[in-house]
């Protein structure tokens, strides 16, 4: 996104990243030639962003995404939930959270209704968590497993349905994230709307060759722009408070160390692991800007990526699935993606060898304990433990082919108390700007929230708009980027939060505080 929105600035770019091709023109292939893809993203509802990119590129929808799908919920027990296509379904849309009610009063299979309905009480959460910055950082510091003690939820809506959700959805069980984050995901993916939850996928190969590349090439023809991959910056250079030029290694070039110079100005697009490598390269940097000191003081999440090659096909329920309470999920959340089923490529899913059965990706997210185990005993855990007791089906299939991944640190942990600690999209360097899903974007800030390609791609764009807003790119290169909000709230949640702000603002003028958070 800011590699874009500064090239139709007309600057000069040069984009460094450690992956080998950042422009997704080299799919990446196993060792066996099939491709594999770091992890399974979805394009959820309110993405107007990255759907208005794919218009731009002339790409056909059709032919990026798939359908909306539903998704489904296993457990020990079997089939726990399914999760509708909301905007297809015959089930009028009403006033939120009315509608998500009613369209899936017989979507969970094993949740008693009145476990269910406990979930009423993050109603209150989701009008108050948002009613001025002191408030929300107070919900940023609770736990989310504390909140919805103090809220009410019954311990088995938690345990199973969401606890397994915030694992897939945040990568983290509920005592270990911010309150204040969790709200803000149920919301954007849930609440806001009965069909914030509709959600699709990549159609054909990845999203780096299907929608990346044609965005590298797009940029690489019309403006002035340098991709380097396999790159990783050591350490950023300042003179007189301002970023003037960077050291990085080129491990295309065998690990020479590069020296770029003469920066006007430059974009950190880094997570925690990256944050930290960089700001403790660099002295002056970390001395300049206290606050990247702290982001890089925050952790990172374990995410174990696996694709699974089989000699059959396997019919499921839905194409998206979430293994919930499995005690050899080892704390992890997991997901399983019947690839087969969404890209009719079947020659392209087996490298160009001949088409057997089923292919599968299985991720998992907090996923240290698993990483931990061989590759082969991470697949034996998948077929013997986790898909064969979600699907029986799964008993009567063999691996063919099957490689794993790990990403340690990999993912940003929205932790209680992290929010301050986040980077901020505008830092104490004037012609340095972060970009990310975990980047506090301040008066910038957009609806897209969480581990979120929306927020991500967003900002980018808004990093290079704040460059270009402060005359950091030089009196030719003023224009902004546009950014596409998300859909507005509907009126009873707006009416319900000025209502709850005006009685806690009564409440505080005659020195009485809030009940639930402090």
């Amino acid at each position: 996104g800011a590699a874009k929105a500064l090239c139709e600035a007309g600057c000069r770019v040069t984009l460094l990243d450690g992956l080998p091709d950042p422009t997704g023109a080299e799919p990446y292939l196993t060792p066996t030639g099939k491709p594999f893809e770091a992890g399974t993203r979805g394009f959820w509802k309110d993405y107007p962003n990255v759907e208005d990119l794919v218009r731009e590129l002339g790409l056909p929808e059709d032919e990026i995404f798939t359908e909306f799908t539903p998704s489904s919920f296993y457990s020990p027990d079997g089939l726990e939930a399914v999760a509708p296509v909301f905007s297809s379904s015959a089930f009028p849309e009403l006033p939120s959270p009315l509608g998500q009610v009613f369209a899936t009063f017989d979507n969970f299979k094993r949740l008693p209704v009145q476990d269910r309905v406990t979930m009423a009480g993050l109603l209150y959460a989701m009008i108050d968590f948002t009613r001025d910055k002191s408030t929300f950082e107070a919900y940023d510091r609770m736990t989310a497993h504390e909140l919805f003690i103090r809220m009410g939820l019954s311990k088995r809506l938690v345990d199973d349905f969401v606890r397994p959700t915030l694992l897939v959805g945040l990568f983290k069980p509920p005592e270990e994230l911010s309150a204040a984050v969790v709200m803000e995901l149920l919301y954007y993916y849930a609440l806001a709307h009965q069909t914030s939850f509709d959600v699709r996928w990549i159609k054909n190969k990845s999203i780096a060759e299907m929608i990346i590349n044609p965005l590298a090439n797009k940029l690489t023809e019309e403006y002035d722009i340098t991709v380097k991959g396999g790159a990783l910056v050591q350490e950023l250079f300042l003179e007189d408070g301002k970023v003037t030029g960077l050291r990085f290694k080129d491990f295309k070039s065998g690990g020479n160390e590069v020296l770029v110079q003469d920066l006007d100005a430059a974009v950190l697009a880094l997570g925690a692991k990256g944050m930290k490598a960089v700001v403790g390269n660099s002295p002056a940097l970390a001395a300049s800007a206290p606050e990247l000191s702290k982001a890089a003081a925050l952790g990172g999440i374990d995410v174990v990526a696996t694709r699974i090659w089989l000699d059959k096909y396997i019919p499921t329920d839905t194409p998206a699935n979430v293994f919930s309470r499995f005690e050899a999920l080892r704390g992890a959340g997991g997901t399983f993606f019947m690839l087969d089923q969404l890209q009719p490529d079947h020659d392209a899913l087996w490298g160009g060898s001949t088409p057997q059965g089923s292919v599968l990706a299985c991720d998992f997210y907090n996923g240290g304990a698993i990483a931990t185990l061989s590759d082969e005993d991470i697949i034996k855990v998948l077929m013997e433990d986790l898909l064969p007791e979600a699907v029986p089906a799964f008993r009567d299939a063999n691996v063919v082919d099957s490689y794993v991944q790990r990403y340690y640190g990999a993912v940003s942990w929205f932790s209680p108390g992290s929010f301050p600690s986040r980077p901020p999209l505008e830092t104490s360097v004037p012609n340095l700007v972060c970009a990310g899903d975990w980047v506090r974007m301040g008066d910038r800030e957009h609806g897209a929230k969480g581990l979120c390609q929306e927020r991500a791609y967003v900002c980018g764009l808004q990093a290079a708009n704040a460059l270009a807003a402060k005359g950091a790119l030089g009196s030719g290169s003023l224009s902004e980027h546009p950014v596409i909000p998300i859909r507005e709230d509907e009126p009873q949640v707006e009416l319900g939060r000025q209502v709850n702000k005006g009685v806690m603002d009564l409440l505080g003028s005659v020195g009485l505080a809030s009940p639930w958070v402090r």
